[in-house]
């Protein structure tokens, strides 16, 4: 391990503030150059912001879906079956963004207390390359207009992404809106269109349709959340369309149009949301390419996002990229330019901040010669919060059903575990799979309330390579959701012996 090196870190997001850490844990000199504020789109923007306004559509469906099932009556209810809780979206938004700033100011301490140097600019990296004695340059453009120079015997670049716009469906922050614009809404959207069916677009139609919005889900694929597993996706857009919820399988948006129009004087107010001017109210028109219109108040674009590389100076410094603009790395977060690292969404690895984050600190245990153990993307869990959600680990059926992985599956569903009767819970499941002959558990998923906690115990089978007799030997609590996952590993042992290893 090295006395004392001299670590540049271009931003401050999950990559990178763990990366700082640890950097300073190990000795370096660090320096983080970040321009919107430590914790990145993760906390100010994405994934803080969303969870917290999910965490309110969460009680509202919970208390909407099985209130008068669980024997809970609401005294002088005079609307009957209808909608008995509102939501004043003001007041969530404003929440949202005082937990996300919290947060930024809690990491930025963390930091600061750990001997790390925060500078608010845009970096790049220098045009002069790498120098004699193997250090780069950093040019740091301050808020002020001003630049620095800084010497870097290692840099990182966790910059991130930004949301992907359509030429023909540009936001503009009160109608049409991307994922980081939600928040300014003061009230909640009457009929939203979402655009995008990925976890972004799944995830915030649910949560506005618990809210009370009427949503549509337009989806250019033949179901929601192509990525994932195909039985916890079918799950899901079942549930959607059950609450009502407009999915629009196969339809693919061409444009998206902020309409403005006054009806004649002479006619009066042509709809119910006209003035007393005669002025119909501000709604949006999203084009398919079938032709077909569809009206709503407002729309969420959610087609993907852009990694921030562009003029950062990296291909002139020898950083390869790819055809999209994310930057290309190895297992220890390399970059093809000697001396510089990557972690995070800027590398298009996987979308997790969980991901950028061991990324970050995999860079700098290479970076600063301590041991270090290669990203090993098999053992990632991630998790889609959605109502339910869904959590994975692991192999998947795609790598089943390609060859990748031969493995044994076994779905249990959540409609015969005794906890999830009392609780009113009918839809999702537990599904395991293992090596054939050997029971080494491989992956998993599981489709439930609370499943990104209930996948822990999963993670820990694949990670640890444990067998399905293990999973099935550990206690449970009974009754427990949990209990449904040494379950399901008890029928896998049965079923991985009708196949022999191959």
């Amino acid at each position: 391990m090295v006395d004392v090196t001299r670590i540049v870190i271009i931003g401050g997001g999950p990559g990178g503030y763990e990366a700082a850490l640890v950097a300073a844990q190990l000795g370096a000199e660090v320096t983080v150059v970040d321009r919107d504020g430590l914790g990145g789109s993760a906390v100010l923007t994405d994934c803080v912001p969303s969870k917290t306004l999910i965490a309110t559509a969460e009680v509202m469906t919970t208390f909407d879906s099985s209130y008068e099932e669980l024997g809970i009556t609401i005294a002088d209810c005079s609307q009957g079956p209808s909608r008995v809780l509102s939501v004043d979206l003001g007041k969530v938004n404003r929440r949202v963004k005082r937990l996300a700033i919290a947060q930024s100011h809690d990491i930025t301490q963390s930091v600061t207390r750990a001997g790390v140097t925060v500078l608010r600019g845009k970096g790049r990296l220098g045009a002069g390359g790498q120098h004699v004695d193997g250090s780069r340059e950093v040019i740091v453009e301050h808020e002020d207009g001003s630049a620095e120079s800084l010497r870097a015997d290692a840099v990182l670049i966790a910059t991130g992404c930004h949301p992907r716009e359509l030429p023909d469906a540009q936001p503009d922050g009160e109608r049409i809106l991307t994922w980081t614009q939600v928040y300014d809404l003061e009230e909640l959207p009457r009929e939203l269109i979402v655009v995008g069916s990925g976890v972004t677009g799944a995830e915030f139609a649910g949560a506005y349709q618990a809210l009370g919005s009427e949503v549509t889900l337009v989806s250019s694929r033949d179901r929601v959340l192509p990525g994932e597993d195909p039985d916890a996706a079918e799950v899901l857009e079942e549930v959607f369309r059950r609450r009502g919820m407009n999915v629009m399988s196969r339809s693919r948006a061409e444009t998206v149009k902020r309409i403005s129009a006054r009806t004649d004087a002479a006619e009066g107010p042509s709809s119910p949301e006209a003035g007393e001017e005669g002025r119909v109210g501000d709604h949006v028109e999203v084009t398919l390419s079938d032709g077909k219109v569809i009206r709503g108040t407002h729309c969420l674009m959610a087609v993907g996002s852009i990694p921030n590389t562009a003029d950062m100076g990296l291909e002139e410094a020898g950083v390869k990229l790819n055809d999209w603009g994310q930057i290309q790395v190895d297992r220890v977060s390399r970059t093809s330019a000697p001396g510089v690292y990557a972690a995070g969404d800027c590398t298009g690895v996987f979308m997790l901040a969980s991901v950028a984050a061991m990324q970050g600190r995999i860079a700098m245990y290479h970076a600063l010669g301590d041991a270090v153990q290669p990203l090993n993307l098999k053992t990632v869990a991630s998790n889609v919060f959605t109502d339910p959600e869904i959590a994975t680990v692991g192999y998947t059926a795609a790598d089943v059903s390609c060859g990748k992985m031969d493995a044994v599956e076994v779905k249990l569903p959540l409609r015969g575990n005794p906890r999830a009767k009392m609780q009113g819970i009918r839809d999702g499941f537990v599904k395991l799979f293992c090596r054939p002959g050997t029971g080494i558990v491989v992956g998993g998923v599981v489709v439930a309330p609370r499943a990104s906690e209930l996948i822990h115990s999963i993670s820990l089978a694949v990670d640890n390579n444990l067998t399905v007799e293990q999973v099935a030997s550990a206690f449970t609590v009974y009754p427990s959701v949990s209990g449904s996952t040494a379950e399901a590993a008890r029928q896998l042992h049965i079923r991985k012996r009708e196949i022999p290893d191959s």
